[in-house]
């Protein structure tokens, strides 16, 4: 379901023929240009998107007799169409009027072209039909990697991010992270309205970010890129020292790389958080450290069994 409100405000429609409720049934982020339709072919119509009439569609409706048109009309409103949306600001017919309004479907008029309505469309119902899923966490840009850091409350998360700041860095969201998958392979989250820019420190309270150090320091929402979770440091366990192996976890079906970071007294963790976003830019850009050291080893190694093979 999508805010009618919020679908009006969002696309600068005008209402023509108001829905009954404050939603509209929209379960998919596509549209329909229903031309074929009014042609008379209706062995394959996606009647659940939301119908865009443009140029073609209203012209050629002119054309027709006016007892066709009623015709056509009339077994086009006879399917649950979520909405229509007449662009171009053309006039509305009289007959659409009476049948959308005996079938509940609400109109709307839009002074920008087809094409132009249809791009905007398909990008707001991306947005907001989004599987969306609330994590605890902080996310932050990090020289345009998207770092969601989280962690059990009180290992640091806020500290970290504070001086991730403090060196240039920006906020996206502190404690909540909303997050929405916008395509199969992209999750983008930013904060909650309500707590947007404010930041909690233990023993300081609650700061605004956006008043304290500047517009810059603050952004509305990033795409996340990695996940690093932060525990203290337990004696015994054993810690990833090489990154030979890539590890990752998953949020909302989207795999994304994950990394462990254990904390002590002394550790500077906004500068490993720097090398850590360097370093994954670096592996998206096909060069692993890792991989590398390994690489010079085994020919070092492969120049010493040659030379003790010779005589």
């Amino acid at each position: 379901m999508i805010n009618e409100p919020d679908f009006v405000r969002s696309l600068s429609l005008t209402r023509v023929l108001p829905p009954d409720g404050k939603t509209l049934p929209i379960e998919v982020s596509n549209t329909t240009r229903p031309g074929i339709q009014f042609a008379g072919y209706w062995d394959f119509f996606p009647y659940e998107r939301p119908q865009l009439l443009g140029k073609v569609e209203m012209t050629y409706l002119s054309s027709l007799h006016e007892d066709v048109r009623r015709e056509r009309l009339t077994k086009y409103f006879s399917y649950p169409l979520p909405c229509v949306i007449i662009c171009r600001n053309y006039p509305c017919f009289d007959d659409m009027l009476v049948l959308a309004a005996a079938h509940h479907i609400p109109i709307y008029a839009s002074p920008k072209e087809t094409v132009q309505v249809e791009l905007d469309l398909i990008a707001y119902l991306r947005n907001a039909l989004a599987p969306r899923e609330t994590r605890h966490g902080v996310l932050v840009n990090v020289f345009g990697t998207g770092l969601m850091i989280t962690g059990e409350s009180g290992v640091g998360k806020s500290e970290a991010a504070l001086e991730l700041i403090k060196r240039g860095h920006q906020l996206v969201a502190d404690d909540v992270v909303d997050i929405r998958r916008v395509d199969e392979g992209r999750l983008v989250g930013e904060s909650p309205e309500l707590v947007r820019h404010f930041m909690e420190i233990r023993g300081v309270g609650i700061i605004d970010i956006s008043t304290m150090y500047g517009v810059g320091a603050i952004m509305r929402s990033k795409t996340i890129n990695m996940v690093v979770h932060l525990e203290m440091w337990q004696a015994g366990k054993e810690y990833d020292r090489l990154g030979m192996v890539d590890n990752y976890t998953e949020i909302l079906g989207v795999k994304l790389p994950y990394l462990l970071l254990p904390i002590h007294p002394g550790r500077n963790l906004a500068v490993v958080l720097e090398v850590a976003a360097r370093n994954l830019r670096l592996k998206q850009m096909g060069y692993n450290a890792a991989n590398e050291l390994t690489r010079r080893h085994m020919e070092r190694a492969q120049r010493q069994m040659e030379e003790e093979e010779q005589p």
